[in-house]
């Protein structure tokens, strides 16, 4: 595989790249806080998107950049006097910049993102400081299109010290006509200077309407139970597409009906899901796997705590949790099993233990606290 076969580290696997994704659903306050400070002209240099993963921040970044580029800057009143504010950040697709931008070759645009490690071939885990300094030759260019420069980062929780010290600098002191977009899934790992000098943008989960529609958009159509699915992916299209590619709702409802046999076990069951997890090249399936447990046992702590199940995100649900979590101390004994149950699994991959033996024992861990 050659570093152009490796796929772009701020694209989710199932769904096109920001740059192409047209709409974006379910961001309608973020989008209008910019556009006011925009119109308003009090268009800050550094802005700070954050949220969950997969909930559309790097398509607005996207959208940002497209319509600053495209924005004529409204420095002086024409003949007519000037034009009214704009409305809505939206290019029509067949705009200059809108095409550019498409191509990858709008030279009013960079993106940072991890990049290749030309000795390994293989993408780094990290921003390095070679990437942000990368940026400097591109503040030299000539300015065109009224002079601006757009700059995004996705993800920024991914620089190392040295690339973020960089960039703080940069924030620092701005580049004239210079926005710095920041796509951040963590801000508590960012510098808190860059953060203090960053406006903030905070993007939501999205809800079930929302989540069919941007679903239709990437490409995923008729899907069952969209409300289940919002559910389970806590409102991020990035994971209900993971979901819907591995079969996420199946397996959960698997796991769901494993935890209607409990304290009972319903022993076939938990052994097809072992050897499911334990078949040559299922690791997408193992990993998702442990994350629905975790999720399951999270409901469940929550349905003890709180005294009332979340959404259902599998059928018959509610019940489950209401029998196995009835109360609060029950509802602790399960958050402590989670605990208990994450320590364990990460252990065992990281060791290589039996897949089959690693879903066993978490199902026999889940019957010892049903039972307690």
């Amino acid at each position: 595989m050659t570093p152009a076969d490796l796929p772009p580290p701020d694209q989710i696997e199932g769904a096109p790249h920001p740059r192409d994704t047209q709409r974006l659903f379910g961001q309608d306050g973020p989008e209008a806080e910019f556009l006011t400070a925009y119109t308003s002209d009090r268009l800050h240099h550094g802005w700070l998107l954050t949220g969950p993963r997969g909930v559309g921040k790097a398509t607005l970044a996207w959208r940002i950049a497209r319509f600053l580029l495209a924005t004529p800057p409204n420095d002086t009143d024409g003949l007519f006097g000037a034009p009214p504010p704009p409305v809505s950040l939206d290019v029509d697709h067949e705009h200059p910049v809108a095409r550019r931008i498409a191509a990858g070759a709008d030279p009013g645009l960079k993106s940072i993102t991890r990049s290749v490690n030309e000795k390994t071939g293989r993408m780094r885990d990290q921003i390095v400081v070679d990437d942000i300094r990368a940026l400097t030759p591109f503040f030299g260019l000539t300015a065109t299109d009224g002079g601006r420069r757009v700059v995004i980062v996705d993800a920024a929780d991914d620089m190392n010290t040295s690339a973020a010290n960089a960039l703080l600098k940069m924030l620092e002191e701005p580049p004239a006509r210079t926005t710095l977009l920041l796509v951040s899934h963590q801000p508590s790992r960012l510098l808190p200077t860059i953060r203090s000098r960053c406006r903030t943008l905070r993007l939501a989960p999205l809800g079930t309407d929302d989540m069919t529609a941007a679903l239709a958009q990437a490409g995923a159509q008729d899907v069952a139970n969209p409300a289940h699915l919002a559910e389970l992916s806590s409102g991020s299209v990035g994971a209900a597409l993971r979901l819907i590619n591995l079969g996420g709702l199946v397996i959960y409802g698997e796991l769901i009906a494993l935890l209607g046999s409990l304290p009972g076990l319903d022993r076939p069951r938990a052994l097809a899901l072992a050897q499911a997890a334990a078949q040559r090249g299922a690791t997408d399936k193992l990993d998702l796997l442990f994350t629905l447990s975790d999720i399951a046992l999270a409901r469940l702590a929550r349905t003890g705590a709180t005294g009332a199940p979340p959404p259902e995100a599998s059928p018959g649900e509610t019940a489950i949790l209401t029998r196995l979590a009835p109360d609060a101390q029950k509802g602790r004994a399960w958050a402590e099993t989670a605990t208990k149950i994450s320590v364990r699994s990460q252990h065992g991959r990281a060791v290589n233990l039996d897949p089959a033996a690693l879903v066993l024992d978490t199902v026999f861990k889940m019957q010892e606290t049903a039972a307690g």
